[in-house]
Order: structure tokens, then C-alpha cells, then sequence
């Protein structure tokens, strides 16, 4: 009850006595009419999926403000558990990494969140989101009741969750509802939810007693025949699609994934007419910067390309697509959606080619300046990116003599020489053997690069590194010495810029650093960097890892690159790591679009 006293004129007073009923909140699910409720009507939401972790902080409201006006009232959310926590006990929500100042852009934006706290998410993101350091325990069984596994995934979860519980929907904040992996219950009041694949095997043993059970499929799938499907595990609630697939991923030496507009809206119609909620994944695409790309493992090792565009609606850089446009049009038939026009593509900028030259160092010494080149004794530790492995040949082999990794134990691409002189190189199932020459107690160097652990099935307990005795003809090499490579550090740091291009090395094979600087223009837009001729590497841009390029497998042939990563006012600052061979050219291009479709050539 709230009194008011109003004084008047003279001797009077008018005393007001109100009766305040506070406004309850909630979010439900309606048995007896197949549907959810919010705040005690019925509700079907329209929800698209978008990984905070995927897209600069600075475009993430125009992400969800494109969202809100395509008509979705809703958005799914993944937490990459390994994104927060990548040195075990240290957690970081800053930048990039602010989930709850994406949650409030989300709220002030009108969307109602989808949870998907992990621990484990697979989402085509390295390890499927469990950090590597849980690897450090050799015998651990991940997704279990290991308790090697518990501890430390209970630790990550009491802090999220902890975080989480303000942003629920019945304490004024936006999430509806939150998926789960394993018992979470007593973290939440809030709707509990499994989504599992369109097979009767998946069904039966991703659902768990008092947690809704939701489906997903994409648009090879009946419709009804998936539905009745969920019906036999939930005779009575909302129907859910809880991934509907507006597109899918590209593997490196894939043709790149493409999923046709026109069977998208209309099965998005049809479920809608249904009274189903859908989630559309993904919605947003976005990147896999750095070294934050999956890989998945079925007949061998295939690791994830950089982008993850998805052939979704809202493209990789953000731009709103003719799937988009044709969804909203489905979108209207269902809910009023927000009066207004399409926020349009961020401006996009071709800022020509440019040149970078050799880092002034020979063969492979630039390694040695490589932020903190330490021999690593014991518990070697490096998580992503590069270790080298360094021996020497026992004996003279003046012919060239199998170097053979018998137990396939390369995780994952190995680039090899011989005092300094690349030799070649092998990879995981499918070069396990190539040929070396050289003399006794000439330095072999084995640089061993990590392209993504696998983030689904059941090989996601991936070590990386060399992991198993390589064998030089009859010779069971050993005595390694082991470097791990901050190359990220040195880079950041300006550790491997040239100074100028009188410090210019000719292209050589085998890895080598280059480096250079474009202009400033006076702008500083979105621009997508192709490297025409080159092999295989990694780029930065001031510091920035974007991710990996690898023009000849395809099919992804240029890297984004978003325009907060450059300067408008200075020199931006290049740097390529090449790991086969550089051009004679060394010459590289910013166009204004992307090129995401050539399937290369399969080396």
C-alpha cells in the first residue's frame, strides 16, 4: 500500500491510499494447451541463434537490432565455457567477452534469450567449448560422471549460473529458458530443456526425466513424421524445433554448405502454422577468429574452415540476405512485427592490394624471437595455435629415408626440416610418411600446428601436439626438445614486424613470417582479405588474429576482416605467418565481398 499526501490551500490536506499489486513474470509451459505461457498467455516464440563469441563486441547490436526487425521475438545463446575460462581457475567476462552486457543489449533490443550454458555446446567451436586444459588429465572421460570432469565443470557452472540468475525472465530479466546437459535444476527456476537429433537412438538418450525434451532438423526432414517423433517422448506441451537448420558448416576441401531459401521459408511457415517455436540455427553466423574453429572426426580428421558464415540470414559480416527478407515475409503472417526499415550492411571497403615482406631472419630462426621460445621440459603446455618438436638425425641419410608417423600420432599438421631447409610435411590420417635427407646430427625440426579439436562424437578427447614416436627408417627417433610458440603474443607485441622492405627475404618454402602495413584511408570499414597464390597460414590484423587461411583446399578463399580491427588514422599493421609457400609476388587483396565458394584443390 503506498499513501500520498497532497497539501492544498489553507488548512487542508487530501490523503491518497493506493494499493499497489506488483506485476509477476513468468514463463511456463502450458500442458494442457500444447503451448508455453508468458505471464499467463500463450506464447510462441521465433527465436534465431547467434554466438556473442563469433562477432566483435562493437557489432553486436546491430546483429540483434537486425534480428528484432526480421520479427523474432526471441534469440539463442551458446556460453563457450573454454571462450571465459581458458586457464583453468581464471575466468574472464571482459570485451569480447561481456555475456551480460550482451544480454542487456539483447533486453533493451525487445529479445527474450534461449540459454545454452554448456558446459559442452559442440557448435562447430573448438573442443565443443570444453576447455583444453581438462585435457591435462590423461585418463579423464569428458560428459561424464568422472570426477575429474565434475569438479571443475561445476566450478565453471556455480560462477555462470550465478551470474545467469538476475537475467532470468522472472527476475525482470530476458531468459526463458535454458538447456541442459546435465542436473542443473538447482540452479534455476526456470524452464529446463534437452534438444536432441531427429532419430529415435538420440532421442532415447539425450532426454532426461523432468526436463522438456525438444527436437531439431533442418529442411530434409517431414516435418510431421519429426514431430510425432518429440510427441512420444512429450505427449503434451509446446511443439519445438529447437535447431532448425538455415544452412550448415564448410569443412576445409568441402564444397561450400548452401541450403535453399525457398524450402527454409516454407518450412518455417508450416511449423509456425503448426504452433511450434523454432529456433532458427544459425541466424547469425559469424567467425571463427583465431584458433576457435572445431573439426569433427568420422572417416578422418576434417577441421572446420575460419568463417561460419553458415549460409545463414544475417551473412558472416552481418548482412542482412535474401533468406532474411523471404523469412520476415513467413514471420508476418504469424506476429506484428516492428514498423521500420531493414538496418542496412555495414559499409564495406576494397582497399586494394598490398605488399608484405619476409622477416629478415633465415630458414626458420625467426622462430627464435617467437615471444618467449622456452624449452618445455615436462607438462609442455600449449593449448592452441603451435609447438615445435626439435631432435637431431642419428645417423648420415644421404638418400632420401621414410620419416613415418606409425601410430598416427600428428595432431594435426606437421611442417618439417632439416637445418633450416623444409623438407615437407605430414598430417593427421592422411600423409603419415614422407622422405628426409640429411646428416648426423643435423637439427630436425618438427613444427606441429593444431587445427582445432574435435568438437562432437566420440574422438573430443583430443590431444594435440606429437603425440606418438616418429620413426626415421629403422630409427625410433627421440631426446626431443619442445618449444611451445606464442606467435600470437609476438605478434601483438610488434615482435615480428619488418622493419622495412629492405629487410625483404625471397619466398622460400616452408614457414616464414611477413609482414607490412596498409595505409590509412580515413576509413574504417568491414573488408575481406584474399590471398591470392599463397598455401596455407595464418593472418593478424594490428594484432588481431582473424584465423586460417588455406586458398589452395578451398572453399573458403578470403578472411573477414570487421572494420573495428582497423585504424582510420594509422597504419594498420599486417602480419602473415605462411607455412608452405609464399608467392613471388607476396602480394595480398581487401575486397569489399567475400569469396566463400571455390572448392580449391585438395592437397
Amino acid at each position: 500500500m503506498v499513501i500520498k499526501t497532497l497539501k492544498c490551500q489553507g488548512n487542508f490536506k487530501i490523503v491518497i491510499l493506493s494499493l499497489v499489486i506488483p506485476y509477476s513474470r513468468s514463463f511456463s509451459i502450458d500442458y494442457k494447451n500444447n503451448c508455453f505461457q508468458k505471464d499467463g498467455k500463450p506464447f510462441q516464440y521465433i527465436s534465431g541463434s547467434i554466438h556473442y563469441s563469433r562477432i566483435p563486441r562493437e557489432y553486436w547490436k546491430d546483429r540483434l537490432l537486425k534480428m528484432y526487425m526480421t520479427g523474432l521475438n526471441a534469440i539463442q545463446v551458446y556460453v563457450p565455457w573454454n571462450f571465459h575460462e581458458t586457464v583453468q581457475g581464471v575466468f574472464n567476462f571482459a570485451g569480447d567477452r561481456d555475456l551480460e552486457y550482451f544480454l542487456n543489449l539483447a533486453n533493451q533490443t525487445g529479445l527474450l534469450v534461449i540459454l545454452r550454458p554448456g558446459p559442452y555446446i559442440c557448435a562447430e567451436w573448438e573442443m565443443g567449448g570444453l576447455p583444453a586444459w581438462l585435457l591435462q588429465k590423461p585418463n579423464i572421460i569428458l560428459r561424464s560422471a568422472d570426477t575429474e570432469y565434475l569438479k571443475p565443470a561445476s566450478d565453471w557452472l556455480a560462477m555462470l549460473l550465478t551470474k545467469m540468475k538476475p537475467w532470468l525472465y522472472q527476475n525482470g530479466g530476458n531468459i526463458i529458458s535454458v538447456q541442459v546437459e546435465n542436473e542443473y535444476g538447482s540452479y534455476f527456476d526456470v524452464i529446463l530443456f534437452t534438444t536432441d537429433g531427429n532419430t529415435d537412438k538420440e532421442m532415447i538418450c539425450g532426454t532426461l526425466e523432468g526436463l522438456y525434451a525438444t527436437i531439431d532438423f533442418g529442411t530434409d526432414t517431414n516435418i510431421t513424421a519429426a514431430f510425432i517423433r518429440q510427441r512420444r517422448f512429450e505427449p503434451k506441451g509446446p511443439l519445438v524445433n529447437s535447431e532448425f537448420y538455415t544452412g550448415w558448416l564448410d569443412h576445409w576441401g568441402d564444397k561450400h554448405a548452401s541450403v535453399d531459401t525457398v524450402k527454409v521459408s516454407k518450412m518455417l511457415g508450416e511449423m509456425l502454422s503448426m504452433g511450434a517455436s523454432v529456433n532458427m540455427y544459425m541466424f547469425e553466423g559469424g567467425t571463427n577468429f583465431g584458433y576457435w574453429n572445431g573439426a569433427d572426426h568420422d572417416t578422418r580428421f576434417r577441421s572446420v574452415v575460419t568463417s561460419y558464415d553458415y549460409n545463414a540470414p544475417l551473412s558472416e559480416a552481418g548482412d542482412p540476405t535474401d533468406k532474411l527478407l523471404a523469412i520476415r515475409d513467413v514471420i508476418k503472417n504469424f506476429r506484428d512485427i516492428p514498423v521500420g526499415p531493414m538496418p542496412p550492411a555495414t559499409p564495406k571497403f576494397a582497399y586494394g592490394f598490398m605488399w608484405i615482406y619476409g622477416l629478415g631472419f633465415g630458414g626458420w630462426s625467426w622462430l627464435n624471437v617467437s615471444a618467449g621460445l622456452s624449452l618445455c621440459y615436462v607438462n609442455c603446455v600449449q593449448y592452441y595455435g603451435f609447438m615445435l618438436y626439435r631432435t637431431t638425425l642419428p645417423r648420415n641419410v644421404p638418400e632420401p629415408t621414410p620419416l613415418i608417423s606409425p601410430l598416427n600420432g600428428i595432431h594435426d599438421r606437421a611442417y618439417v626440416s632439416v637445418n633450416g631447409v623444409f623438407q615437407g610435411l605430414m598430417e593427421r590420417d592422411t600423409a603419415l610418411v614422407m622422405n628426409v635427407t640429411g646428416q648426423q646430427g643435423d637439427q630436425l625440426d618438427i613444427l606441429v600446428e593444431n587445427m582445432g579439436r574435435v568438437n562432437f562424437g566420440s574422438y573430443i578427447n583430443d590431444n594435440k601436439g606429437l603425440l606418438g614416436n616418429l620413426i626415421l627408417g629403422n630409427d625410433v627417433l627421440t631426446d626431443w626438445s619442445i618449444y611451445p610458440l606464442d606467435i600470437d603474443t609476438a605478434v601483438a607485441n610488434g615482435w615480428l614486424q619488418a622493419a622495412d622492405s629492405g629487410s625483404a627475404m625471397e619466398a622460400g618454402d616452408g614457414p616464414m613470417i611477413y609482414s607490412g602495413t596498409l595505409k590509412s584511408t580515413g576509413l574504417a570499414w568491414d573488408t575481406f582479405v584474399k590471398l591470392n597464390g599463397w598455401t596455407k597460414g595464418q593472418v593478424w590484423v594490428n594484432g588481431v588474429n582473424l584465423g586460417r587461411y588455406w586458398p589452395q583446399r578451398g572453399p573458403q578463399q578470403t578472411l573477414y576482416v570487421p572494420g573495428p580491427f582497423l585504424s582510420a588514422t594509422q597504419p594498420n599493421n599486417i602480419t602473415v605467418l605462411e607455412l608452405e609457400r609464399a608467392p613471388s609476388h607476396r602480394r595480398i587483396l581487401f575486397m569489399d565481398r567475400p569469396q566463400l565458394n571455390s572448392t580449391g584443390q585438395k592437397t
